[in-house]
């Protein structure tokens, strides 16, 4: 349930918590090499978002790290291209 005024019931509710900010705790996976937190953020507007950062091992050689960074790019911009879609409202459909 989402109340406008005063805390979600996803947020952290201690620190993360700020300027009309309610965030919740991270989520966080770890794969070895590679680790992604996530965090939901609804601004004092009211806009509700996802904020992920990623960390990756890159590759020793220069060459090698560059097109890690690449595919990388592309692949974070597939998935914020599908979340966004998926947040859109579908003609006839009523949203909730």
């Amino acid at each position: 349930m989402n109340r406008p005024a005063g805390h979600t019931d996803w947020c952290g509710r201690d620190h993360r918590c700020g300027l009309g900010e309610h965030r919740s705790p991270e989520i966080v996976v770890d794969a070895g090499h590679a680790r992604a937190v996530l965090v939901r953020v609804r601004t004092a507007a009211g806009r509700e978002h996802a904020e992920v950062r990623i960390r990756v091992a890159l590759a020793p050689t220069e060459v090698a790290a560059r097109r890690q960074l690449v595919g990388l790019l592309g692949d974070v911009r597939q998935a914020a291209t599908r979340a966004a879609i998926a947040a859109r409202p579908r003609p006839g459909r009523a949203t909730r």
